[in-house]
């Protein structure tokens, strides 16, 4: 199967409010899942830890748990 440059993953700089993309692409991948997200659903990422999720629970679940003493 041949890939397409629409079928390949985006680069993204993940700023404070808004994300600047480095590599175009159609995604980005979940630093939890896995999951595929396409750019113009993505909603929830980390500026800190440069990390997109695939949704607010993923999220909120990602920081709590890298955010306990001794993580």
């Amino acid at each position: 199967m041949l890939m397409t440059p629409a079928d390949k993953a985006a680069k993204l700089y993940y700023g404070p409010s808004s994300f600047r993309v480095l590599r175009p692409g159609t995604h980005v991948y979940c630093a939890v899942t896995g999951e595929a997200i396409p750019l113009a659903e993505l909603r929830y990422w980390s500026a800190e830890r440069q990390e997109a999720y695939a949704s607010c629970e993923i999220a909120t679940r990602r920081l709590l748990q890298l955010d306990k003493p001794g993580q």
